[in-house]
């Protein structure tokens, strides 16, 4: 079973504090550029809040630091559903009618 997408939240910058908040459920998520709405990263998981805590933003420094001018501003929305099976059908079920769109766009 799916539920309905989340609003649009923002991505927690480094070094500012910001909480994620994500449920601790399978279910897909999708991070965008805030300023152009470009698709950032998308996927099926396990675990949301933990798929988004992990994901990788910004560039690191040689000393292991991230460097706050080179993260993007990202806003991120989650579904949950009630397995990964189920995320892993919408996901591609979304994915191909993206692919659709794009085909009768071009």
């Amino acid at each position: 079973m799916i539920s309905t997408w989340s609003e649009w939240k923002r991505y927690p910058r480094p070094g500012r504090g910001d909480n994620l908040e994500a449920p601790i459920s399978p279910g897909i998520y999708e991070v965008r550029v805030a300023g152009s709405g470009a698709l950032y990263s998308f996927g099926a998981v396990d675990n949301l809040a933990q798929a988004l805590a992990l994901l990788p933003v910004g560039s690191k420094s040689w000393f292991g630091r991230r460097n706050p001018s080179d993260v993007p501003d990202l806003e991120y929305r989650t579904c949950a559903t009630s397995s990964k099976a189920d995320a892993k059908a919408a996901a591609e079920r979304m994915i191909g009618r993206r692919e659709t769109y794009m085909s009768g766009a071009a």
